[in-house]
């Protein structure tokens, strides 16, 4: 069963959400050539607890980071330690905060410097799958529409995307039902409703789709090496145009 939020709930997602963007935005201002992981996610970490709030991924299933900070060919889930940012990196952030008892989350992959084109490309083309969706999150649509979106756009420009890890719902907990895939077929899926949040989140690789987890039992890597892109929105489902609960600034790409 899809929850679907009530007035006063929306409001407490809509907090949820501004706070995980702004943290998410001061991290990614951090983030530069020789700053660590682990510098990253204590300096959210303190973000966070000084807004009243704590990390949804601090402890999930014993996750031992505030965030998700995975670099070039590692898709999702990194976990912040000892490893510097170098220039010409790719870093995938990915913010979730509690806040009263109300998920917000929220990621951006970013360049640090200048980038080759064909990974620029992979950032634009993963942003804009995510962006090039979200209109279809309305009242009455098939959830699959908006899968099948995301997939379109990024296949007929070369790339790939990640199946084994998808978006969600999301509300008090940090998944909730629906999962919200980044490939299907229009006309499929659930019905979507006026008060449903959903986690829209592409994970796109430059190479193929396959993916692995590495010894730590969560980074999740490409199986050939390639970098990947991830970015995310927590969305409204409305009758009309559907509502994003987090925002980025849209400086991240020169």
């Amino acid at each position: 069963m899809i929850p679907i939020k009530s007035p006063a709930e929306i409001e407490k997602m809509r907090a949820a959400g501004d706070l995980a963007s702004r943290v998410l935005n001061a991290v990614v201002a951090m983030a530069a050539p020789g700053v660590t992981t682990g510098e990253l996610d204590r300096h959210a970490g303190k973000l966070i607890a000084d807004a009243g709030a704590r990390s949804a991924f601090l402890g999930y299933h014993k996750f031992p980071g505030q965030l998700c900070i995975s670099i070039n060919e590692q898709v999702v889930h990194g976990i912040g330690g000892d490893r510097k940012i170098n220039y010409g990196d790719i870093v995938s952030l990915d913010c979730g905060v509690n806040l009263e008892g109300w998920i917000g989350d929220t990621a951006v992959t970013v360049p640090i410097g200048i980038v080759p084109p064909e990974v620029e490309r992979l950032l634009r083309v993963t942003e804009e799958s995510l962006d090039f969706s979200l209109p279809l999150a309305t009242a009455g649509r098939r959830l699959g529409d908006l899968c099948a979106a995301i997939e379109e756009h990024v296949t007929k420009n070369g790339f790939s995307v990640v199946r084994e890890f998808v978006g969600h719902g999301v509300g008090r907990h940090l998944h909730e039902e629906p999962q919200v895939p980044n490939y299907g077929r229009k006309g499929t899926g659930p019905k979507l409703k006026a008060g449903m949040v959903l986690a829209v989140e592409p994970m796109v690789n430059l190479g193929r789709p396959e993916v692995r987890i590495l010894e730590d039992k969560w980074t999740v890597v490409t199986r050939d090496g390639l970098p990947s892109a991830h970015f995310e929105h927590t969305i409204l489902v409305t009758n009309e145009a559907p509502e994003v609960l987090t925002w980025r600034r849209k400086t991240l790409l020169k």
